[in-house]
């Protein structure tokens, strides 16, 4: 009863865990995420040819063509022949923030002051800018996008905006990612370009980057992905078409509404509410990219650009444009805009559907409860079967709607609660067996010597249950002239009670402090017994030395009582003893009922102790021992006292007074 409380603890932190799931506590959603990459990492997504590319400005173009930043005559001349091929946008994941410090005007004047460079001083009006002639071959091109980079900084002026958004439903603002500064391109540039898009990812709490965002909130204005404007510019599309809840056809589950889709020309791209497309990785694959270098090359293959949206980005160590995905921890910040817009070029989307999080937590609900509910009654083991169950059905389930579908849906709530009430279980049942533990030894220390009693909590298949045969040596000591005691407690049950207790505690304590156990208390009568629960191979020995031991104290205990009496002013009686001390085969071991049972002995042994105790008196011996008590402890003073045939045995046994102590 005392922990009953006990009771409500696997339900509580039942609730606690599903409160803190259905609030996406951040330490959930990160388990979640790592198993959303766990499955990417075993199925990633089939690589197949799309009309995307990108030109790397690498290791091997910075060795041949030199350090970056290259002059802008050289982007120029990248530009150029990219859109020469045929290329059917041109993205740049890079920033041009600031002038080309190459060109005349932003070299000139560094120069030292020799007549000859103040005479070119004078003509840098008429010296082409290298900036200028970049802006005028990317208007040339007619398809180039460029990128900013949106910060939490200031912001001297907008981006520009090739294009608006077009809105369907709820206002998507309030859902989608705010910023208040940019890095921008330069203005020339900007408005030479047919596009400008957003480069920014945004990683979950751990740094991968598994969504990218389709479009991004400067202020009041929103603006597109650069991924995003490159397949509008490819398509020579007109405004984005931002579908929301509340939108024809576009239904939410629940509290969480925002962004459903979003329509860039002929491409419908499902988002989360956020507006960010989940990213369905492949392998690194040769096939989608170009080496920068080659593209100056005079054999270079036109066909290899034709027709493609063809990103212009690094993977150079040193230029730190490197991002980790769920395949990879060094991937180049250009191939994840590749690769979101070889998705949305193609169709495959990797989606979190609306419905999935209250499946997930309905599914966890009704598997807790059922799990509660059930343990009880069905144990451990078959609780653990029905868990495990549950774990499979909901990691197959989470499996095959990711590998068939590409919907991502969780299996950990379900796992997470199994765990949970199975831990919470176990802690329960330990809690209750440890309770269940304390008060087996507080019933054995009643009979057992504390010893003894630790002996069976550190390894109770010591104890056996049942019965079994073995050798052991038994003890019954008994009051004589007890009636005559009592009569002096007539008119005080309680003083009789007090005085039988007094001289029964340190007899027992006598005894148990030899390794004995004790079995019963018959009114004034002690029963006891050696080598058992416990083997004791010096039982006889035992037995013989704590007989000598509560006579060697009973002096003791009837001056105490004397001075009790003599205080109360009531006759006094001394206590005298009679013990009888056999050692033989019995059976030991649980006996009773299916009911009620008690832990005792059965055997002639026994009875024959108990009728050697009856025969001190006859003798007039204090402590009367068996044959093989004597035979197994010979090192006792004894004297032979009589062949004796106690009632019931025909045969006549050989009994022994016990004198005094072995020798120290």
């Amino acid at each position: 009863m005392r922990y009953r409380w006990l009771h409500i603890l696997v339900p509580a932190l039942f609730i606690t865990v599903a409160v803190a799931v259905r609030l996406s506590v951040p330490a959930v959603q990160e388990l979640q995420l790592k198993v959303f990459d766990f499955y990417q990492r075993i199925a990633p997504r089939v690589y197949e040819p799309a009309p995307v590319r990108y030109v790397d400005i690498d290791d091997d173009s910075l060795a041949a063509l030199g350090q970056w930043p290259w002059p802008r005559t050289r982007i120029a001349e990248l530009v150029a022949r990219l859109a020469n091929a045929g290329a059917a946008a041109i993205v740049f994941d890079i920033v041009f923030a600031e002038p080309d410090r190459t060109s005349p005007r932003q070299v000139v004047p560094l120069w030292p002051a020799t007549p000859e460079v103040q005479a070119l001083q004078g003509t840098l009006d008429t010296l082409p800018d290298h900036d200028d002639i970049l802006a005028d071959i990317v208007q040339q091109a007619g398809n180039v996008v460029t990128g900013f980079v949106l910060s939490g900084g200031r912001l001297d002026r907008p981006p520009k905006r090739a294009v608006g958004f077009s809105t369907a439903g709820y206002d998507p603002r309030p859902y989608v990612t705010l910023y208040s500064g940019a890095i921008l391109n330069l203005g020339a540039l900007e408005t030479a370009a047919a596009g400008n898009g957003s480069f920014n990812f945004r990683p979950e709490r751990d740094g991968v980057v598994r969504r990218a965002p389709l479009v991004v909130r400067l202020g009041e204005e929103l603006y597109p992905s650069l991924a995003a404007e490159a397949v509008r510019v490819a398509q020579q599309a007109g405004s984005p078409i931002i579908k929301s809840v509340g939108a024809n056809r576009e239904t939410g589950f629940g509290e969480h509404t925002g962004i459903a889709r979003i329509r860039i020309g002929r491409a419908e791209v499902p988002t989360d509410e956020f507006g960010h497309i989940w990213l369905h990785y492949t392998r690194p694959v040769a096939e989608r990219r170009i080496s920068a270098a080659s593209v100056f090359e005079e054999d270079f293959d036109d066909r290899l650009v034709e027709g493609n949206i063809v990103f212009v980005g690094t993977s150079a160590a040193g230029l730190f444009d490197l991002r980790p995905t769920p395949l990879n921890p060094v991937t180049p910040g250009v191939e994840i805009h590749v690769q979101a817009t070889e998705q949305m070029l193609l169709g495959r989307y990797l989606e979190r559907p609306d419905f999935a999080p209250f499946v997930e937590f309905a599914y966890m609900i009704v598997l807790g409860i059922a799990l509660i509910a059930v343990l009880p009654w069905l144990g451990a083991v078959w609780s653990s079967l029905v868990g495990i169950a549950g774990i499979v059905f909901a990691i197959g389930g989470s499996w095959l709607l990711y590998a068939e579908q590409h919907w991502l849906v969780d299996p950990i709530y379900a796992s997470a609660v199994v765990f949970l009430v199975f831990v919470s279980s176990s802690a329960l049942n330990f809690l209750r067996t440890e309770s269940e533990k304390r008060m087996v030894r507080g019933a054995f220390a009643q009979y057992l010597s504390p010893a003894l009693v630790e002996q069976l909590a550190g390894d109770p298949t010591r104890l056996k249950l049942g019965g079994e045969m073995k050798n052991m040596t038994f003890l019954f000591c008994d009051v004589r002239g007890f009636t005559a005691i009592s009569e002096t407690f007539k008119s005080n049950p309680q003083g009789l009670t007090k005085l039988i207790n007094k001289f029964l505690t340190p007899m027992t304590n006598l005894i148990l402090e030899r390794q004995g156990t004790i079995d019963k208390y018959m009114g004034d009568c002690i029963m006891a017994f050696w080598n058992a629960p416990l083997d004791d191979a010096e039982h006889a020995r035992h037995a013989c030395a704590s007989a000598l031991a509560m006579f060697e104290y009973l002096p003791k205990l009837n001056d105490q009582l004397k001075s009790e009496a003599e205080a109360e002013q009531r006759a006094f009686h001394p206590i005298k003893i009679g013990i009888g001390l056999n050692t033989g085969d019995c059976v030991v071991g649980n006996m009773g009922s299916d009911r009620r049972f008690d832990y005792s002995v059965l055997g002639d042994a026994v009875n024959l102790a108990s009728r050697l105790e009856g025969q001190s008196k006859t003798y007039g011996m204090n402590v009367v021992i068996g044959p093989e008590t004597r035979a197994q402890a010979p090192e006792f003073a004894a004297i032979e006292l009589d062949r004796l045939a106690v009632k019931g045995k025909k045969e006549a046994v050989t009994i022994h007074g016990l004198l005094g102590r072995e020798p120290r």
